[in-house]
């Protein structure tokens, strides 16, 4: 094996061990996992991260966005014209990493909130509707994980080392939030 895909198997272990730690010593009142959090107009389903990894574990995939807040963040809520860094790992139902940004050379992604709400590049690119979706409400320093259905991510798309038909899986963090009209830091 190289030295990138140990370092991508050591991140999901890492990741994997404080799920369940958090879940396994402290209990659902040690982290405030709470009911599972869905944008308007989808039901919420579940209890919470543990429900998600158990409709992933069961059957592969999850029905709709879900998400859950492992960690609430401070400050008001991403807004449209703020620019945000994050940083995050990007994993299959099959526990293989596809992206992180460790693999970027630990440089969290700049992104900047248009108009609509959606997510976009520093340069304009536009990212899976399910971050856009499933980022909504996220304050500095908060920390969410993210189960994405494929129609919201690729759909029957195979892109790089992501199969067609694929839910993606993402914990992600704000690490800072510049509002709109401010000049960046």
């Amino acid at each position: 094996m190289n030295r990138k895909t140990i370092n991508l198997i050591v991140i999901l272990a890492i990741i994997v061990v404080i799920i369940f730690i958090s879940l396994g010593f402290m209990g659902f009142s040690g982290i405030n996992f709470g009911q599972a959090n869905v944008p308007a107009g989808q039901p919420a389903e579940g209890d919470g991260a543990q429900a998600i990894l158990d409709e992933i574990q069961s059957t592969g995939a999850v029905s709709e966005l879900k998400f859950v807040d492992l960690v609430t963040g401070v400050g008001d809520p991403i807004a449209s014209g703020d620019t945000i860094q994050v940083k995050y790992t990007g994993v299959l139902p099959n526990g293989n990493v596809f992206d992180s940004t460790d693999a970027h050379g630990g440089v969290p992604l700049t992104l900047v909130v248009a108009p609509d709400g959606s997510l976009r590049t520093e340069t304009g690119g536009g990212l899976i509707q399910g971050w856009s979706l499933g980022m909504t409400g996220m304050k500095e320093g908060g920390r969410r994980l993210l189960a994405i259905p494929s129609e919201l991510a690729y759909g029957a798309n195979s892109v790089g080392s992501i199969p067609p038909n694929s839910t993606l899986l993402f914990e992600v963090e704000i690490v800072k939030r510049t509002a709109g009209g401010t000049a960046a830091q």
